[in-house]
């Protein structure tokens, strides 16, 4: 059996946090000053500050074999951003240690690694010497790189020109195409242009065809099943588990989210506030039943005049499968363009969904870019209803579909 390329063992990173009391004025901060001096003279020495450590990554081992796809998966701080930020050398463990064999490209931040104040083709040159190149390998795969940025007509003018687009697929595409035996993406497929993020994905694909092996982070579940040949699954820190794709996405959905979501803080573009689960009268419920028509009502905020927004849902099965996707172009409703908040409220029909578990991603975008993508925002379970679909025996699938059936006698010669 052939060596990993990626081998972890006991792998940890620890931050030390500090605390003291913030001034509210600048009076309060000289006055504060000035009573730790009398405090430390009276004895012998100042106040060591509170600190708290926080270990983002803890005990982490595990291998990974050359070509695979292996999609990191878990919530917001479970220390996927710094595993790969210690992959890709750019941070320091605190413990243990990792063995990679093989060059690493690594697109953990848009534009990392690029002057602001270098033209398109300059940084290109920068940032595949950054990543170990030589000038003949970067030359070798320059007009490709460009091409696929779509930035010809801007690669002699500095970045700091470029829309946040042009920067993105500029970096993006010089990763992706230099010639690393590791490539570690840290959430860019989440963001900018919808046709670029296909070209992402394309890409992704041909590189893992060609046997290179690939880490990628990502909070849509429908990716990581489509490339990943591995997920590994973190917890604060901690490796909950890894394994096959299907497994590993089914365990991460089970737990990551509840019966209500709320945004922790608001980013300034347009984005979800909450989401909650609804009868058809618009009451909160915790668990619909199969035959009660239900949904979601989701509260949304538009930060500035923004037309041609769309707001859609994803029901997904609890492994994590697409059970079907419905958004508001779907009915021709052309959303309020207005700077405001706004509810929006989609009813799923009764005798639709068969019992089991389920969950929701939503999303909100306009043509060019998607704004806001949490999935999943809920958890839910639907329950037998008194329906005669259940027959007394749980029924395969997961949606009920109105069949119209007919009998009647054979026209055939009897046997």
């Amino acid at each position: 059996m052939a060596p990993p390329v990626i081998h972890a063992e006991r792998l940890g990173k620890r931050y030390i946090i500090g605390h003291r009391r913030r001034a509210s004025t600048a009076r309060d901060a000289l006055a504060g000053a000035a009573s730790r001096m009398v405090l430390a003279i009276r004895r012998g020495g100042f106040e060591p500050r509170t600190t708290d450590e926080l270990w983002a990554v803890k005990d982490l081992s595990f291998d990974i074999a050359a070509g695979e796809i292996v999609g990191l998966i878990g919530r917001n701080g479970a220390g996927k951003s710094t595993l790969l930020k210690i992959l890709s050398q750019i941070t320091e463990p605190t413990a243990g240690y990792v063995d990679v064999t093989g060059r690493i490209g690594s697109l953990l931040e848009v534009g990392t690694g690029f002057h602001e104040d270098l033209t398109g083709r300059e940084n290109t040159y920068l940032n595949g010497a950054i990543l170990g190149m030589g000038k003949a390998e970067i030359d070798r795969k320059f007009d490709e790189i460009v091409a696929f940025a779509e930035v010809e007509r801007f690669i002699d003018t500095p970045v700091k020109h470029y829309s946040s687009g042009m920067y993105m697929r500029l970096a993006f595409a010089v990763a992706a195409h230099l010639e690393t035996e590791i490539l570690v993406v840290d959430e860019v497929l989440a963001v900018g242009d919808a046709q670029f993020q296909k070209k992402c994905l394309g890409k992704i694909d041909d590189v893992a065809r060609g046997g290179r092996t690939v880490l990628f982070v990502t909070h849509n579940m429908a990716i990581v099943q489509r490339l990943a040949t591995t997920a590994i699954l973190l917890d604060q820190g901690r490796l909950v588990n890894a394994g096959p794709v299907r497994a590993i996405v089914a365990e991460y959905l089970a737990g990551a989210a509840g019966a209500r979501y709320e945004a922790a803080t608001r980013t300034g573009l347009p984005q979800f506030l909450l989401a909650e689960l609804v009868d058809a009268d618009g009451s909160r419920i915790a668990a619909p039943l199969s035959t009660d028509a239900f949904g979601f009502r989701m509260r949304y905020v538009i930060p500035q005049h923004h037309p041609g927004l769309k707001v859609g849902i994803g029901l997904l099965a609890a492994d994590g499968t697409t059970v079907f996707t419905t958004n508001t172009a779907d009915v021709s409703l052309q959303l309020p363009a207005a700077a405001q908040e706004y509810d929006a409220t989609v009813i799923v029909p009764p005798d639709t969904l068969l019992a089991g578990d389920y969950h929701i991603a939503l999303c909100i975008w306009d043509a060019g870019d998607i704004y806001d993508l949490k999935e999943p925002a809920l958890s839910f379970a639907v329950e037998p209803g008194p329906s005669v679909i259940y027959g007394g025996h749980d029924r395969k699938g997961f949606v009920h579909v109105a069949c119209s059936w007919t009998v009647g006698t054979s026209s055939a010669v009897p046997v």
